[in-house]
C-alpha cells in the first residue's frame, strides 16, 4: 500500500470562503456540497471537464463517476451535443413564441417511451414530478399521494421528509411513504384512506432489483384503488434503456417523469403520459418562461440521436460490468465481504459500506477520502458514461484496491478514526422519526 499525498486545495478553500458569504449553505445543490465528498480532503469546486475526466480549480484531475449527479451520459464536452448547442445559439436561445424543436423532441419521446402519448417539458426532475402529481390530483380529484424513493424538492414530497422546514403542515400530511418490494405496505397504506389517493409514485428501480411481480403489483394496486401510477424515471430514463425502466421491465405507468441524462448536462426534463390525463394541462397550470428554451431542446435531440446511433447503452453497461466484477474481486481478495459490496445495475452501480450489518458512514468516508486523493471522484452511487474507457476502469480499480487496504488496516488497528483526515460524510435527507 502506498500513501497518497494530500491534494492541493488552496483555491477551492478560498472560493468556499467567498461562497459562504453570499450563498446560503454555500452550494446550489446539497448533493454537491462538501459534506458529501469528505470536507477537508476533497476539492470543492470543479472548473472543467472533458470526456470522463474533470479538473478542479487547483489543477487536480480526476476520473469522474459523479457525472454532474447523472446528467452527463455521453461525456463532458461531447462534440455532437456541443455542436447542436452552438448551432442553435447562433439562431437564438429562447423566443417570444414557441419553437419547432418543442414539437420535434416531443414526437421523438412519444416514439421512444412506452407510456408517452403526450409530452410537457421542464428544466429539472422536480418540475416533472411536481407536474405529474398536480395533474394526477386534477384527474382523480383526490389529494393524497403514496411515494417510494426520492422525488425532488417541491413541497408535495419534501414535506414528508426530514427537510420539511418551511412546508405547511397541511401539505406534509398528504404524502405518505411505502416500502419498496413490499406490496402489502402499499395496499395497507391505500386501504387506510379509501378513495383519497390520487397517485402512487416510485422510482421503478434504484440499486435494488424489483422482486418478480412487484412493479406489476404496484400498478394493479394503484388502479384498484383508483389512483394513477407514476414512474419517476429521472435517473433510470435513457440509462437503463432508451424507453426507460418501463421498457426494460415491461411495465407501463400512466405518467412518467424524465430528466438528467436527457440533455447530457443541459437543464431539461419531461413529463410524459396518457393523452387523457396529459390533456388536462390545458387547464392545470404548468407553465414557465424557459419550458421551451431552445438550447436544451437541441441538446436533448442530439443526445437521443447519439444514444441510438452509437449503441451508447451497450458500452455503458459493459464498462459498468467491468467495474462491478473488478470491485467484487478486490473485496474478496482483501477479505472485506462483511464491510463493503457493490450492488445495482452496471449502468448505475452503488458501493455499500457496513459494520456489524449496519450502514457505516465512517467506512464510506475513509473510502471516498482515499480514492479522491488517487484521482477518482465519486459518491457511492456511480454513473457510467459513454466516454468512460477500460483504462479508466483499470485506474479506478487500482485506486479502489489501495483504499480497501487502508480500510482493512484501519479496522485492524483498533484506531480507525486516526485514518480519517476530514469530516464524516452526511446524508442529504435523514430518516424521519
Amino acid at each position: 500500500m502506498t500513501r497518497a499525498r494530500p491534494l492541493a486545495r488552496a483555491k477551492s478553500e478560498a472560493w468556499w470562503q467567498r461562497g459562504n458569504r453570499v450563498i446560503p449553505a454555500g452550494t446550489q445543490t446539497f448533493s454537491k456540497g462538501p459534506n458529501q465528498f469528505v470536507n477537508g480532503v476533497a476539492p470543492k469546486y470543479l472548473c472543467a471537464g472533458k470526456g470522463s475526466h474533470v479538473r478542479d480549480v487547483d489543477g487536480n484531475e480526476y476520473i469522474d463517476f459523479g457525472m454532474a449527479l447523472g446528467p452527463v451520459i455521453l461525456g463532458y464536452g461531447y462534440p455532437a451535443v456541443n455542436q447542436a448547442i452552438a448551432e442553435q445559439l447562433e439562431r437564438g436561445i429562447t423566443f417570444t413564441l414557441m419553437h419547432p424543436l418543442e414539437v420535434e423532441l416531443a414526437e421523438r419521446l412519444v416514439e421512444l417511451v412506452p407510456c408517452a402519448e403526450m409530452v410537457r417539458f421542464g428544466k429539472n426532475g422536480s418540475d416533472a414530478t411536481a407536474g405529474a402529481i398536480r395533474v394526477a390530483r386534477a384527474f382523480t380529484r383526490r389529494e393524497r399521494v403514496a411515494w417510494c424513493g426520492y422525488h425532488g424538492w417541491q413541497d408535495w414530497y419534501i414535506g414528508s421528509t426530514s427537510r420539511h422546514l418551511g412546508v405547511p403542515k397541511a401539505v406534509c400530511g398528504l404524502a405518505s411513504p411505502f416500502n419498496y418490494n413490499d406490496l402489502g405496505s402499499l395496499d395497507s397504506l391505500l386501504g387506510k384512506h379509501p378513495g383519497e389517493f390520487a397517485a402512487v409514485i416510485l422510482e421503478p428501480t434504484n440499486f435494488i432489483e424489483p422482486a418478480p411481480g412487484f412493479l406489476e403489483g404496484v400498478r394493479d394496486i394503484a388502479h384498484r384503488h383508483g389512483a394513477l401510477l407514476i414512474f419517476d424515471e429521472v435517473i433510470t430514463g435513457f440509462r437503463m434503456a432508451l424507453g426507460g425502466a418501463q421498457q426494460y421491465f415491461g411495465v407501463t405507468p400512466d405518467l412518467a417523469a424524465f430528466g438528467k441524462a436527457m440533455g447530457n448536462g443541459m437543464p431539461i426534463s419531461a413529463l410524459v403520459g396518457r393523452a387523457e390525463v396529459m390533456r388536462l394541462f390545458d387547464e392545470v397550470f404548468f407553465s414557465f418562461t424557459f419550458g421551451g428554451e431552445a438550447l436544451s431542446l437541441a441538446a436533448a435531440l442530439a443526445t437521443l440521436r447519439e444514444l441510438e446511433s452509437r449503441n451508447v447503452l451497450k458500452h455503458i453497461w459493459a464498462m459498468g460490468q467491468e467495474l462491478i466484477v473488478g470491485y467484487r474481486r478486490l473485496v474478496r481478495e482483501e477479505g472485506l465481504e462483511d464491510v463493503t459490496r457493490c450492488i445495482g445495475y452496471p449502468c448505475w452501480p452503488d458501493l455499500v459500506f457496513e459494520e456489524d450489518g449496519k450502514p457505516s458512514t465512517r467506512v464510506q468516508t475513509l473510502f471516498l477520502q482515499e480514492i479522491v486523493k488517487r484521482g477518482v471522484l465519486t459518491r457511492p452511487g456511480m454513473f457510467i458514461c459513454f466516454s468512460h474507457t477500460s483504462e479508466d476502469i483499470r485506474r479506478t480499480l487500482e485506486a479502489f484496491r489501495e483504499a480497501l487496504r487502508v480500510i482493512k488496516g484501519a479496522l485492524a488497528s483498533g484506531r480507525f478514526e486516526d485514518a480519517l483526515e476530514g469530516d464524516i460524510v452526511e446524508p442529504v435527507i435523514r430518516a424521519t422519526t
